[in-house]
């Protein structure tokens, strides 16, 4: 058991390092960020789909719950928009140092959805993050229309992630995903046809690198990222997992410092307000693993 532990640990890193490279993708990819992102859910959708044939799982759910994995597919979808637009917009250290704002978003979305009173703890970090954003803002007004797309991105992600943990109650997570991913499309594919003038050929002809990396996107960077963060909770708590998690940003702009030095270098505001903003992040989380643990100690 200790062995699989320490395992399944490396194993959690790994994914977190594969999602810190969603960012760059959407860097390296040339097509738009509508385009990018239904490719990304068509093909983990089929993919998806592939694995639950391969393991025999049932996916037949009521009509009431689709329409609710449809919504949540919508949000995911407008997350994914907004996350590979505020890279086109600015950069990708400017986009997952605003994505990081979700955890702000979170400390209000999660009580009124879970009817719980916000913690005192969780207002502060709100503000230091503000104060984290405002520095940011401040030294790079050249990219305030990343800024704001990125922090669109950060509230897409927490109301899905919010959303998501009333389904997973219930539901297994990989039928909630492949539903997700079938209604995200499905919705893409209408916005397509409806407010960009429809499927044209160009839109199929993409060039040699962005096929491969569209696939890498879709198979690594997020079914096998989904299937593999799912499995870890078997040996590691669920806290823990969302703790790790929040090292993709960290990840993400160390990776674009390496890969892209000429367009992601940034003032040194900028790093004082990305470091005030992933310190609350990472403070946010270890508290609230803290005080699992307290109670689940006193637990008879």
């Amino acid at each position: 058991m200790p062995n699989a532990k320490a395992k399944n640990y490396f194993h959690l890193h790994f994914l977190v390092f594969i999602a810190g490279f969603t960012a760059i993708f959407g860097e390296l990819i040339s097509i738009g960020s509508t385009a990018l992102v239904w490719y990304r859910m068509f093909i983990a959708g089929i993919l998806m789909y592939i694995y639950i044939k391969l393991i025999k799982l049932k996916v037949k759910v009521n009509a009431r719950t689709k329409l609710k994995f449809f919504g949540a597919g919508i949000i995911i979808a407008l997350h994914w928009i907004t996350f590979f637009e505020a890279i086109n917009q600015s950069n990708v250290s400017i986009t997952l140092a605003m994505f990081s704002t979700g955890a702000f978003f979170a400390s209000f979305i999660e009580p009124l959805i879970y009817k719980r009173r916000i913690i005192w703890y969780e207002i502060i970090f709100g503000l230091i993050v503000i104060i984290g954003v405002f520095l940011i803002t401040q030294s790079e007004i050249k990219y305030l229309n990343g800024i704001i797309l990125g922090i669109s991105s950060a509230f897409f992600s927490t109301l899905f992630a919010v959303i998501n943990g009333r389904f997973i109650e219930v539901h297994s997570a990989t039928i909630i995903s492949f539903y997700e991913f079938i209604s995200g499309v499905a919705f893409l594919t209408l916005f397509i046809l409806i407010f960009q003038d429809g499927f044209s050929i160009e839109f199929f002809i993409l060039s040699s690198e962005d096929w491969v990396y569209l696939f890498i996107l879709a198979s690594v960077c997020t079914a096998y990222a989904f299937i593999g963060s799912v499995k870890v909770m078997t040996y590691i708590s669920p806290y823990t997992v969302i703790l790790t998690y929040n090292l993709e940003p960290i990840y993400g702009i160390a990776l674009a410092l390496l890969l892209f030095p000429e367009t992601e270098i940034m003032s040194t505001q900028f790093y004082y307000g990305a470091s005030l903003v992933l310190a609350t992040v990472l403070m946010d989380g270890i508290l609230k693993n803290y005080k699992k643990k307290k109670e689940h100690q006193y637990l008879p």
